[in-house]
């Protein structure tokens, strides 16, 4: 069994030729669970799998990260197949922000009589949950408002900050020490992100060593970022993964 994370996009809000931050978990050359769905994300998801996905992780609600969920709900709901199947996991908190910016508004249908949330299978999530018979680890990133922004971590093998200022205690105390860390990291940080400067002034040499860095702002920012040393994820890279952990070895 082999294990594969792809990153579909790995811009900033204000790069949308570096396309929205967004990657998918392969299992077997298969994917299985897509994290965020900005609208060209899900563009990205179509053109390399020929196919909508089938469970995603939603991080928090900036439409960078969302916005493809409009999609996603008519190209499901239309889909008698796929219709109230496609497994949608949400941190908890999460929840309300996004029935509040995706979901409450008045007549998803123009002809009424479906609601935003029948089209999917909503799984609101607190310390984690079950996946394609993984446990995924959910853990609170520091971007804006407390309980509005999450991350997700396979232990053993992954984990994804989404966005997020430096969060060291948090990183030192998930999964084994081994995984791989994608990290939301621009080439200058703000209140919403972090910047390399942060990392390098916050993190130990060891855990550097593990980042992959997505979500910064152009090429030539990337290509600075990796100038200083640092690994850089680029749109379409496909990164191979640690075999996760065996069930029972302390999730859940």
């Amino acid at each position: 069994m082999s294990w594969r994370l792809r990153f579909l996009g790995v811009g900033s809000a204000m790069a949308p030729e570096l396309g929205s931050a967004s990657a998918v978990i392969e299992c077997d050359d298969v994917p299985c669970l897509m994290i965020d769905c900005g609208s060209e994300a899900l563009s990205a998801f179509r053109a390399q799998y020929a196919s909508y996905p089938d469970a995603l992780f939603i991080t928090h609600t900036h439409f960078d990260h969302i916005a493809g969920l409009e999609r996603l709900f008519a190209a499901t709901w239309f889909d008698p197949q796929r219709r109230g199947q496609v497994r949608l996991y949400v941190p908890a908190t999460v929840v309300p922000l996004l029935q509040a910016r995706v979901a409450d508004y008045p007549g998803v249908l123009a002809e009424g009589g479906v609601n935003f949330w029948d089209a999917f299978r909503l799984v609101p999530v607190g310390r984690g949950f079950w996946h394609h018979g993984q446990w995924f680890d959910c853990f609170a990133a520091r971007h804006h408002a407390p309980g509005s922004a999450f991350g997700l971590a396979l232990r053993g093998s992954l984990i994804y900050t989404g966005d997020t200022r430096p969060i060291l205690e948090t990183l030192t105390s998930l999964g084994s020490g081994t995984e791989l860390i994608a990290h939301d990291c621009g080439l200058h940080g703000n209140p919403s992100h972090s910047g390399i400067d942060d990392l390098e002034r916050e993190y130990p040499t060891e855990l550097l060593q593990r980042l992959v860095l997505y979500h910064y702002g152009s090429v030539a920012d990337g290509d600075a970022m990796a100038a200083r040393g640092h690994r850089i994820a680029r749109r379409g890279d496909c990164i191979d993964l640690a075999l996760p952990e065996p069930i029972g070895s302390g999730a859940g």
